[in-house]
Formats: C-alpha cells, structure tokens, sequence
C-alpha cells in the first residue's frame, strides 16, 4: 500500500485545518472574563484630550476632592496628570463651576461669585424658655420696667441670655430710662411684639378677669389685687428718653433694635454689676 498522499489531498488537509475552529484566545486588550485591561488602556486611548475627559469625568462624578495619586490610578500609566489639571483649570476659570485644589485634592466647586444663588435662608422656629416667657409677660404688663424690677417681680435674677432672646426676636426694646441713682435702661415691647400676638394695641392684653379664667391666675389672689393696663404712650414722671449715646450704645434706630444682645448686655450692666452667667 502506498504512503503517498494523492495529489490535491495536502491541499485540501491544510484548508481543512485552517477552517477548524480554534481556541478562543483573550484579547491583548481586555482580561480573561472580558473587562478592560488597565495596564493596555493607553492602546485603546492614546489622545491626550481622552485623558483630559476621563480626569474631568472622575472629578466630577467624586463625592470628595480627589488626589493627584488617586487620579493616577485611574488613568493609564505614563499620563502627566498635572498637566491635565492645570489644563482642566483654565478651561473651567471663567464659568460656573471652577476646578480648584481643597482639601489636598481637587474638586469642582461654585464660583465663589456665584455662590448667593445657592444661599438657601431657612426660618427656624425657637420655642422660648419659661424665664424668657415670665421676663416677657412681665415686661409687657409691668412697663416700662427695668431689669432689677423684673427680677423683683419674679424673684430670682435675669440671665444675661433671657433679655438677649428677647431683644432679638425684636419684641423688647430700650425705651429710655429710670431717673434713680445708676440710670438703669427701662424696657418696654414692640410694634412686632403686638403684630405676632395679634393685638391691636398693648391695652388688648388679657385682663384680670380674662387670666383667672384661663387660670393664668391663683384664684386666692388678695381682694385688692389689681392688674393695671400699661399705657406705652403715656411716659412715666420717673423715666426719661433716650439719649443720642444710648442708641449707639443699644443699637437702637427709630425704636427698633437694630442688633441682639448689646442692649440686654447694656442694662444688666447697670448699677455697675456685672451680669450673671446665663
């Protein structure tokens, strides 16, 4: 038997052999279960404007300022990432958001001459302290009254804290003060005081009659017990106005405080105490 292949039999063996399927082999670009090889993404992305985007991606899509080495690592080896950024720098110095360095990182953020249409003010309501409640009441029915008459009324001191909550809220005001030795600053309330409690006037305050029976009152009150309406407009004999340097000392303009805290710093101060730790 011959060994000689027929002629035309090698030829058809060879494409034969070529024809066959052959093993899958991973591609130089990508690793065994298909995902981008990172050490050849320099091949599939060569542009140096690739580069800048995917910096210009991974900053904008960070939650905090990002590093130069830790955009490194995310970029294919041998990219100038300080070039990149200073690139990105320039490009972003003239619009809404900037690149800039923070925090030991970089990050877009607001230009800062943009920075006013972000500002979101909130309202918070503060609910008052029972001293700053029984301070307020006191002052309302009692004025003008000064500090050392409140803490008369009320029996024990008045914090530092409490006047400035009031003064604050804008519904206590200097009002002038008491001819007595050391001239203590008197208190009276405000325009805003009678607008958020819907009076009209103060003498719309609840009266005697109108607290006992919201038992406001103690109901064995002395039978000569009075609850006397003030009368704001009506200045008392022993109370004098303002003076031009209490109202820079107050902050108050056109009997409206125009800061917290200086003026119930101003009248604890009087008789020349110092006030107590609120």
């Amino acid at each position: 038997m011959s060994d000689e292949t027929p002629p035309g039999e090698e030829e058809q063996a060879s494409k034969a052999n070529t024809d066959a399927p052959q093993p899958s082999q991973p591609s130089s670009d990508s690793t065994p279960d298909g995902t981008p090889d990172v050490s050849n993404i320099a091949m599939l992305y060569p542009d140096a404007a690739q580069h800048r985007r995917m910096l210009e991606a991974l900053l904008f899509a960070a939650a905090e300022p990002l590093d130069e080495a830790s955009l490194a690592a995310k970029l294919p080896a041998g990219v100038d990432v300080p070039a990149l950024l200073e690139e990105l720098v320039e490009n972003y110095a003239g619009r809404g958001v900037n690149l800039i360095r923070i925090a030991g990182g970089w990050a877009f953020r607001t230009a800062s001459d943009l920075a006013f249409l972000l500002r979101e003010e909130v309202t918070r309501e503060r609910k008052l302290s029972a001293a700053a409640v029984e301070t307020l009441a006191i002052i309302a029915y009692h004025q003008p009254v000064t500090r050392s008459e409140i803490e008369e009324i009320r029996g024990v001191s008045v914090s530092r804290g409490t006047l400035d909550v009031l003064l604050e809220t804008e519904w206590i005001r200097p009002r002038g003060r008491r001819r007595t030795p050391g001239r203590p600053l008197t208190f009276g309330t405000t325009k805003q005081f009678e607008d958020h409690f819907g009076l009209e006037n103060i003498r719309d305050l609840p009266g005697l009659d109108e607290l006992k029976a919201a038992g406001l009152l103690n109901a064995q009150l002395p039978p000569d017990f009075r609850l006397d309406l003030p009368d704001p407009d009506s200045p008392r004999d022993d109370e004098e106005p303002l003076a031009p340097d209490d109202e820079a000392l107050t902050g108050q303009r056109d009997n409206v405080v125009a800061g917290p805290g200086v003026a119930g710093l101003a009248s604890e101060k009087e008789n020349g105490q110092e006030p107590p730790e609120s």
